[in-house]
């Protein structure tokens, strides 16, 4: 009896797009760049400095020798291929798969040449700036716990030395990520809003590096009118690594580090110094540099630290936002139990049913008309459109959802390309 074998496992498909995408690979370049002191200050409090783009022109103007890493993301890459800069090899690559795999559909093929895309684009940073790149997933893996695997596996093998893998925060993502991890491929498990979350990540997945989104929360308070929006990004971000950082103290095995993402200006890099990393967009890396201030002004804060207001006429809204940093024992014995029963957890939907055991209001069930009202809303959803629904679960959907956005005007521009071909 005969076993299908999917496209994306094919080692024809898979062997085939791997060349494409080494095959201008000169390696890891290594020009020289002078150093920042203000960013040397960043790195002397513990942090990891990266950028976020993909915009090579954009990472030069405030590149230095204390940058490590950057980061991708589906909006970013489309932002390049809608620039026409990588037709050629989108038309190329349409004709060497099409020659290698006949029968291949016209959907498998848009992912695996925006696969290509997001793979090339990365290794374009490494070979000019030397530096290790986050990848991401299609959007249409973030449920599937198979594919996410196999994915994530074959950007690993494309270029395992300068490679994180981002995965996006999902039920299935725990689940595809505690594997992978297991495997040391050194995933960047990405969307995420909350402490809670990344206590979840860090015990029982594993992951290189968890996320908090934070200029996300300060424009969701700020949009829905629950309060004033300073700090409130911040706190959760800090509060995710004094949570992150006790675990790796605490517990064997675990060695997950914290990203401070989505920072909107210089105050907040200079307030989140000594988070492990900061992955910084280069317009706000430019306004910390420019920024008037001194090493001694520089030190680590403790989420303590920081004031919140929230509307207290909005009592219901205000405690969803408190939960962006608060851990409670009820969520700490779902997340034991959660690792106790780990090889039993083989699909998002079985940590789902776990966490609704426990009581745990963690994961919403979205069902597709939900997901087309969130991406139709955008990044900041209403949060009056979801009553009940968890913050940290609504953002990481939302955000999903925009990333899903801009993945689908990247993939229209492939079909037309490949169609033409």
């Amino acid at each position: 009896m005969s076993v299908s074998i999917e496209t994306y496992e094919d080692r024809k498909v898979v062997d085939l797009v791997r060349r494409l995408a080494i095959e201008d690979y000169k390696g890891p370049g290594k020009l020289e760049f002078e150093s920042r002191e203000k960013y040397k200050w960043l790195k002397q409090l513990g942090s990891s400095l990266w950028l976020d783009t993909g915009d090579l022109a954009a990472a030069r103007q405030v590149w230095s020798s204390e940058i490590e890493a950057l980061t991708t993301n589906n909006t970013l890459v489309n932002q390049v291929v809608q620039t026409g800069k990588m037709d050629g090899l989108i038309s190329y690559a349409t004709k060497e798969i099409r020659k290698a795999c006949p029968g291949i559909s016209d959907q498998e093929m848009v992912v695996e040449i925006a696969f290509l895309v997001n793979a090339r684009l990365a290794l374009s940073l490494v070979e000019e700036l030397g530096a290790r790149v986050s990848v991401e997933l299609h959007p249409d893996s973030s449920g599937d716990v198979h594919r996410t695997l196999a994915y994530a596996r074959r950007y690993y093998e494309i270029n395992p030395d300068f490679f994180y893998v981002k995965v996006p925060l999902t039920p299935d993502g725990f689940i595809a990520v505690r594997q992978l991890s297991a495997e040391g491929i050194p995933i960047n498990y990405t969307l995420g809003f909350s402490a809670r979350q990344n206590y979840l990540a860090a015990r029982f997945s594993h992951p290189r590096f968890v996320n908090v989104f934070l200029g996300r929360l300060n424009q969701l308070v700020e949009e829905n009118g629950v309060g004033r929006p300073e700090n409130i990004g911040e706190k959760a971000a800090l509060a995710s690594y004094e949570t992150v950082r006790s675990l790796r103290e605490l517990k064997s095995g675990i060695s997950t580090l914290q990203i401070a993402a989505s920072m909107r200006n210089g105050k907040q890099v200079a307030d989140l110094a000594g988070i492990d990393v900061l992955t910084i967009p280069p317009k706000v890396a430019g306004d910390y540099l420019e920024m008037d201030i001194t090493r001694e002004s520089l030190r680590p804060l403790r989420s303590d630290d920081l004031t919140v207001t929230l509307d207290t006429g909005r009592a219901v809204e205000a405690s969803a936002i408190h939960r962006l940093w608060e851990i409670d024992e009820q969520f700490i014995a779902f997340v034991e139990d959660a690792v106790k029963q780990a090889d039993q957890l083989v699909e998002g939907r079985d940590l789902v049913q776990l966490s609704a055991k426990h009581g745990v209001n963690l994961f919403h069930e979205w069902t597709k008309e939900d997901r087309r009202i969130i991406r139709q809303k955008g990044k900041i959803p209403d949060l009056s459109q979801w009553p009940g629904a968890p913050v940290d679960d609504l953002m990481s959907i939302s955000a999903l959802e925009a990333f899903a956005k801009d993945q689908t005007e990247l993939d229209d521009r492939i079909a037309g390309l490949a169609a033409a071909g």
